[in-house]
């Protein structure tokens, strides 16, 4: 399988890179293309922000029911100058509509993966804590992967303190979610169900066979697209598969590139 995905990747001369992760979660048999390469994050990390807000539910430090108040409104990591979100540059801008209202923390979270709420991602990074989100991702066996801050801080970017992944790193935290290890059974069934209402599925889910069952989350950014998937055929068993991209100037064709890499994979199992 590995070998047929190799033959599809673009020339190194191309200076386009692509990282491939996959895991069987029957057999647990696992390979990998260039696992380790780190690549910004984007909207990749919000995962991670997912499976700290039910780990702390599980201890008792947080109500996923609990409201929290919308604001639009951040200190950046670096000096503490405050910054906002622009709603034009958001996936999801319906949540604008609420600032200085309360939203319960379940459907902040459901916002932040399904439609990729920056705006929500930001309010619960900053109520779950990113050191507890980073402890939470090492303690599940990731490497490399950090999770620093929020979106759009942009003095934070300007000083090179990106949240950043690797393929490796996303496909640790899609099997602790396919195998019930990231907090519980329940609670991977519920951010699983959660990751299975993503509504852009132009990636990994654009490859399969119709009805497939997928809880992924997309992230991108200028030069970067990225799809980590857990992917639940009928009949079979789960499997995760990420694939990470860099470089591409037309956004469509590195959809393209993830969508012939998933497409093959499928049909390699």
């Amino acid at each position: 399988m590995a070998s047929a995905v190799r033959e599809l990747l673009p020339p190194e001369e191309s200076g386009l890179e692509v990282a491939v992760a996959y895991r069987d979660l029957g057999d647990d048999s696992s390979w990998s293309i260039d696992p380790d390469v780190e690549f910004h994050a984007a909207s990749t990390m919000k995962v991670a922000v997912l499976i700290e807000l039910f780990r702390q539910e599980a201890a008792g430090t947080l109500d996923l029911d609990a409201p929290v108040t919308v604001k639009n409104a951040f200190a950046s990591i670096v000096d503490g100058s405050p910054y906002s979100l622009t709603r034009a540059d958001d996936g999801e801008q319906e949540l604008y509509e609420h600032i200085g209202s309360q939203v319960p923390v379940r459907e902040l979270a459901r916002r932040m993966i399904v439609r990729s709420s920056n705006l929500a991602t930001n309010l619960l990074v900053e109520l779950a804590g990113a050191d507890n989100i980073q402890r939470t991702i090492e303690e599940l066996g990731t490497t490399k992967m950090r999770v620093l801050r929020g979106v759009e801080d942009i003095p934070a970017y300007r000083a090179g303190l990106s949240n950043t992944t690797t393929a490796h790193d996303l496909m640790v935290l899609m099997t602790a979610l396919g195998t019930g290890a990231a907090v519980s059974s329940g609670a991977s069934e519920e951010m699983i169900e959660i990751l299975a209402g993503q509504e852009y599925n132009d990636l990994i889910p654009a490859a399969l066979p119709p009805g497939t069952r997928v809880a992924h989350k997309t992230g991108w950014i200028t030069g970067i697209r990225h799809d980590a998937a857990l992917v639940m055929p009928e009949g079979e068993a789960p499997y995760v598969l990420v694939v990470l991209t860099r470089g591409y100037e037309d956004p469509h064709e590195a959809a393209a590139t993830i969508v012939r890499l998933a497409r093959t994979v499928h049909a390699s199992r």
